[in-house]
């Protein structure tokens, strides 16, 4: 068995650990100056105007293509979804008034009517 100061992979893994060890220490002595919070506050600030610009372009070209932006179909489902929950409203309503309906016409139903022979008498004059 190899001795574990001469091992390739321990010698690899010891000298990974200190290149680690050492890229730490210099990312937070980097990270801890208020010129590195400057610069990142800045690229923020830079990447957000880009994709504004990005995003009106965007939205000028589906114009100009005569096709929906994202926010014109975001604002078209919405709309969609209050109408079938209007919908959904109106068909419990009506589901209930038939409900309604079918018990009040049961209850006289169990009653035999009589036939309606009588008719409504003619107007004079007409024959």
């Amino acid at each position: 068995m190899a001795d574990k100061g001469s091992d390739p992979a321990v010698i690899w893994q010891r000298m990974l650990g200190e290149l680690e060890k050492g890229f730490n220490t210099f990312a937070n002595q980097a990270m801890g100056t208020p010129e590195f919070s400057r610069l990142m506050n800045q690229a923020g600030g830079v990447a957000a105007g880009a994709q504004k610009q990005f995003g009106e372009l965007m939205e000028k070209y589906l114009l100009s293509m005569n096709m929906p932006s994202r926010s014109q179909l975001v604002g078209m489902a919405e709309r969609l979804q209050s109408i079938e929950g209007q919908l959904s409203e109106i068909k419990a309503l009506l589901n209930q008034m038939n409900r309604s309906a079918d018990t009040v016409e049961s209850a006289p139903a169990s009653k035999p009517r009589p036939p309606r022979t009588k008719r409504p008498p003619a107007e004079k004059g007409h024959k």
